[in-house]
């Protein structure tokens, strides 16, 4: 379930509403996005849309997927929690270490980390975050998160971060958090080949689709990895066409392991019956 945490489900009632009746509609996870701030007139395009700007305007309410999602993994016990992605390069590291294992930690090992590098310029100017260099950042970030969520004692000296024997506790349940790589690019296609858990395109259309995973298996193959390891997750609207068991179906056979859907109702009143519904129609038919 994406973009699970804006407008009417971004308060406690739409939080726990969505939860619920995701998991008892058989959902596997809900996955959140992230905005600390959209500056209004933005000029930046978004990558997403053809209109080159985020759906909603700027008026939507976008919580911090963080604390949604803990709010979120004491309502529902067992979906996992995933961050859509995440813009790392805009927060401090040792901190966001500390707050994704937390979560894991109190949720028995359910985080998913989504990351990405971010589009909005406008975003970063006012936060104060240099826009040039953010993939460097996201990728010294990445191995800054690992070694404080590996180590005993973690030591790291790379181009953005450096410190020597720091302990942050508590460490993730299973030794460390997985990290899905967002994008619709090749670039991003290449950095999940290079050092992602998980692969999340941006976009679904099988020749897309099938051009990026051939991407990100060959930089992983390049980098003396097993691109099998590499959960892929992606969105489409073939679930949404008559054959859709078909169509999740041949992207499983591409290598996608999970399929993400918009809420299928902004109704609180609704989205149980809308879920549960798509639940049966097709979830149930895919697993069966």
């Amino acid at each position: 379930m994406f973009f699970a945490n804006t407008g009417r489900f971004s308060t406690g009632e739409g939080a726990e509403a969505i939860a619920r009746a995701a998991e008892d509609a058989g959902f596997d996870s809900v996955w959140t996005v992230e905005h600390v701030l959209v500056p209004d007139g933005y000029e930046s395009e978004y990558p997403y849309d053809k209109s080159g700007k985020m759906p909603g305007g700027t008026t939507v309410a976008i919580p911090d997927p963080l604390i949604w999602l803990s709010y979120v993994g004491a309502v529902a016990k067992a979906l996992k929690l995933g961050t859509g992605i995440l813009i790392v390069p805009q927060r401090n590291p040792a901190v966001l270490a500390k707050e994704v294992a937390t979560l894991d930690h109190l949720t028995g090992g359910r985080a998913l980390l989504g990351v990405g590098a971010g589009w909005l310029e406008e975003e970063f100017d006012a936060l104060g975050v240099p826009f040039e260099g953010r993939g460097r950042r996201l990728d010294a970030y990445i191995d800054t998160m690992r070694a404080l969520w590996r180590d005993d004692r973690a030591t790291v000296d790379n181009e953005f971060v450096s410190f020597k024997d720091a302990v942050s506790l508590p460490h993730p349940v299973g030794g460390s958090v997985p990290i899905v790589v967002g994008g619709h690019s090749l670039v991003a296609a290449r950095r999940a080949g290079r050092l992602g858990d998980g692969f999340f395109p941006g976009r679904g259309e099988v020749a897309q689709l099938v051009a990026l995973l051939d991407e990100m298996r060959a930089a992983a193959t390049e980098a003396g990895r097993d691109p099998g390891t590499i959960e892929v997750t992606a969105g489409t609207a073939a679930i949404f066409a008559p054959d859709a068991v078909d169509q999740v179906k041949r992207l499983e056979e591409l290598g996608v392991s999970r399929i993400v859907v918009p809420p299928l109702s902004f109704r609180l009143d609704e989205i149980g019956g809308a879920l549960g519904q798509f639940g049966e129609n097709l979830i149930a038919k895919v697993k069966g």
